[in-house]
């Protein structure tokens, strides 16, 4: 009977099956992480908020950005770590833009006016990051608690309105005693309903008995 005889690998073989190994194990790289992980994020951010995080699935990612679980896996650790980087690049976004109003270079109600508007337009034009808010609302701010750079993207737009605020005062054009995070609230509560409701309100008729709706 012939037996087969396994001859020892030389060096530069050994390297050559250790790096083949190696390659197996690691996730599929591309030439552009960067644009890998935009696209991950632009298709997770519709994932997460048609879905909410229990809903979504890393299957259904992955097979949109045409990359595999453990690639995003390996950019973002796990479906909680994606969730919260979209939490993020929502935030930085929207703040971004903020940033670039320019709201000290405008008289006090001017400043408001535009801060207002823009908040009112963001909101409208940006249905997914309501729901992700409201989304993360459902996990009690679990998330977004655990992201030092949404509470560091905050810092300074709480500051804009404050110093905004401020001049309002001094000039005469705004009363003392309120908080400048009052007043964002304020703004937030009146650009965020009619884009979080609009589904309920919308079926609300008010010219004859109101259907049974739950809301």
């Amino acid at each position: 009977m012939n037996q087969v005889v396994h001859l020892p690998l030389n060096k530069a073989q050994k390297s050559k099956t250790v790096k083949a190994k190696a390659s197996a194990r690691a996730p599929t790289r591309t030439n552009d992480p960067e644009r890998t992980m935009a696209g991950i994020l632009d298709v997770a951010t519709v994932e997460f908020a048609e879905k909410g995080l229990d809903g979504a699935r890393i299957d259904e990612i992955a097979a949109a950005t045409k990359t595999s679980k453990r690639m995003i896996y390996y950019y973002f650790s796990s479906k909680e770590g994606l969730y919260r980087a979209v939490l993020e690049d929502m935030y930085r976004r929207m703040r971004s833009i903020e940033s670039g109003l320019h709201l000290a270079d405008l008289p006090p109600v001017e400043a408001l006016q535009k801060l207002v508007s823009f908040t009112f337009d963001h909101h409208h034009s940006n249905e997914n990051f309501i729901r992700l808010v409201m989304s993360e609302n459902m996990q009690r701010g679990a998330y977004l608690s655990q992201s030092k750079s949404i509470q560091d993207l905050n810092v300074p737009a709480i500051a804009a309105i404050q110093e905004l605020y401020e001049r309002g005062v001094v000039s005469g054009v705004f009363r003392a005693g309120l908080d400048p995070v009052d007043i964002h609230a304020s703004i937030s509560a009146l650009t965020f309903f009619n884009v979080s409701n609009k589904h309920t309100f919308a079926r609300l008729t008010f010219s004859q008995p109101p259907p049974q709706v739950f809301l």
